[in-house]
């Protein structure tokens, strides 16, 4: 097993499945030395969406998306372990881009995209994890998810 894979199974953590969707895009395109990552939501270890669905700050408190970001950080690693066959081929986060379906008013979107920094943190460690981020409030999101994250990892060689 991979570094990567220990540090997940130490912490009790699975990675899901795909979505089961068929769509007309990559969830990771990997391009020279970067894989660029699309839109995820959260979803349970069997690959449904993560519950509560719906707005931060009206149906999910702070803490519930928290984990939904958390969660969508799971989601975001099954996707690039399946495109890449081995998490430890990441040398580094670059960038996270987060989006948080918000109620009106609601302003702590930094707190809520937390929670999927602090897990990547937590296996990667503060080098190959740290990363630039944006973290912003949505009126909408598809399918009510309460977070949608996407990014980009930079790569290293192939060995």
């Amino acid at each position: 097993m991979s570094r990567i894979e220990d540090r997940l199974q130490a912490l009790g953590l699975t990675l899901p499945p795909p979505a089961g969707v068929i769509l007309p895009f990559q969830f990771v395109r990997v391009v020279g030395h970067r894989a660029l990552i699309s839109g995820h939501g959260p979803q349970n270890s069997d690959g449904s969406f993560t519950l509560p669905l719906g707005k931060v700050g009206r149906e999910l408190t702070v803490q519930q998306g928290y984990t939904a970001a958390r969660m969508t950080g799971l989601s975001i690693l099954g996707s690039l372990q399946r495109a890449l066959g081995n998490l430890d081929r990441i040398a580094a986060w670059s960038r996270v881009f987060g989006m948080v379906n918000s109620a009106p008013g609601f302003d702590q979107q930094p707190s809520v995209m937390n929670g999927f920094s602090d897990l990547i943190l937590e296996l990667f460690g503060p080098v190959v994890g740290a990363h630039c981020r944006s973290a912003v409030g949505l009126a909408e999101l598809p399918f009510n998810i309460p977070v949608e994250i996407e990014g980009e990892v930079e790569l290293l060689p192939d060995r």
